[in-house]
């Protein structure tokens, strides 16, 4: 719950809940708070571990920022560090992409990578991968915010500060 974070830095904290059967409605109802009653030009995705719809994503077009836990394209969805550890990686990484409806499949926008060994265990990767998930959103919201990024056949073309 960061509702005391948000509090303390005066930020509106709303909670939607998400289940398959009222999804869209739901998505609807976040859509008119993030647009009407916020006014909202980004949204960033943490941790949600689902694909937007359609709707969602032709309104926020290339303003979903996702951050995932990996070196995309390697281990797409939600239990990439488990996929890394089992398959003996050296490097483990962090991707910042546009939402789309393809899972973690859209442009990129950011990433990093962090080197691991036989001795890290999916603890470790976590521990390590939280780090540069951290750098890699930053990074990429910067850009965003900045108007650093053009998009194009599915990729990005980010400037310098």
């Amino acid at each position: 719950n960061l509702q005391p974070v948000a509090d303390t830095f005066g930020i509106p904290y709303e909670v939607v809940p998400i289940v398959p059967e009222t999804k869209l409605q739901q998505e609807e109802k976040q859509l008119n708070l993030l647009q009407n009653e916020y006014s909202v030009d980004c949204v960033v995705l943490a941790r949600y571990m689902q694909v937007l719809s359609e709707t969602f994503l032709r309104a926020y077009h290339n303003n979903v920022i996702n951050i995932h836990h990996s070196f995309l394209p390697a281990f797409i969805g939600s239990r990439a560090y488990q996929q890394a550890n089992q398959r003996g990686v050296k490097l483990i990484g962090a991707t910042a992409h546009y939402a789309t409806l393809d899972l973690d499949e859209g442009p990129i926008i950011d990433q990093d990578v962090i080197q691991v060994s036989h001795r890290d265990d999916v603890k470790d990767f976590v521990r390590k991968g939280r780090i540069i998930e951290r750098n890699v959103l930053v990074h990429a919201l910067l850009a965003h915010l900045d108007d650093r990024i053009i998009t194009y056949n599915n990729k990005c073309v980010v400037f310098g500060d």
